[in-house]
């Protein structure tokens, strides 16, 4: 927040600031919510194996109870397939969405460094995001699976938790547009993702275009995705820069 004109009263100065304080204190009703949704979103993003797919009338269940929102609506949609379709259909369709399309992978860090030192680096950073928050970071994915990042932020709430979806949320429409184009139910849980998110500017837009039309790098044979291994060095594809950060308060509003 700017300085406060000299010129204000000190009293009104005091009151100023002592509303933005309020103001920026999470309300725990919204926190809540939030962090069910992100946790619905995170639970539906995971391979259906066969206890997920157990578990479809439960999700379906929590989905109905979520109070009406664009999320909602999106998740409805999704779950409204996700039900009825057989389960060997489920994971045909979810390999071929997030295993063996690019443009729709799962791990977000691809898509601003590609497979470069740079995104050695990125998931070092977020390992130690997750560290330092006290949570276990051992869970057989890398740190930058959507699922794991949407569990992150559910559990360490909008604020620094929701940090790396808005880093990413470029990334994050690429997937979704794939997914469009695609056709695939799946569309439903990104988008519902992005209503939580701060909306795109004019430059996200254009990354994002850019992006789909070149397309991610291209893996090197033999490559360590992650801390240790060897990366092609940088040069070859040049990613959007990352979207800038944003300021959020409870209710939603967001500032660049």
């Amino acid at each position: 927040m700017s300085p406060l004109p000299s010129t204000v009263p000190a009293i009104v100065r005091t009151r100023i600031r002592a509303a933005v304080r309020r103001r920026a204190v999470p309300d725990p009703v919204e926190a809540e919510r939030r962090s069910l949704l992100l946790r619905l979103m995170s639970l539906m993003l995971q391979y259906p194996d066969p206890e997920l797919v157990a578990a479809r009338p439960t999700v379906a269940a929590a989905v109905r109870a979520l109070p009406q929102s664009p999320a909602a609506t999106e998740l409805a949609a999704f779950t409204d397939w996700f039900t009825e379709e057989n389960p060997e259909t489920l994971a045909r369709h979810y390999v071929e969405m997030f295993d063996l399309r690019r443009k729709s992978s799962l791990y977000l860090t691809y898509y601003l460094h590609g497979d470069t030192r740079r995104r050695g680096m990125a998931l070092l950073a977020l390992s130690r995001r997750y560290r330092a928050a006290g949570w276990d970071t051992d869970r057989g994915e890398l740190p930058d699976h959507l699922p794991v990042v949407l569990e992150f932020a559910a559990l360490s709430g909008p604020g620094a938790g929701e940090a790396p979806l808005r880093q990413h949320r470029r990334g994050l429409r690429l997937i979704h547009r794939a997914l469009t184009d695609a056709d695939s139910p799946y569309r439903h849980v990104l988008a519902a993702l992005l209503t939580l998110l701060p909306p795109p500017t004019d430059e996200d837009l254009k990354a994002v275009a850019e992006l789909a039309a070149q397309g991610p790098p291209s893996e090197d044979v033999g490559l360590d995705p992650y801390a240790g291994g060897l990366f092609a060095p940088p040069g070859t594809f040049v990613p959007p820069a990352p979207a800038p950060p944003t300021l959020t308060t409870h209710d939603g509003d967001s500032h660049r």
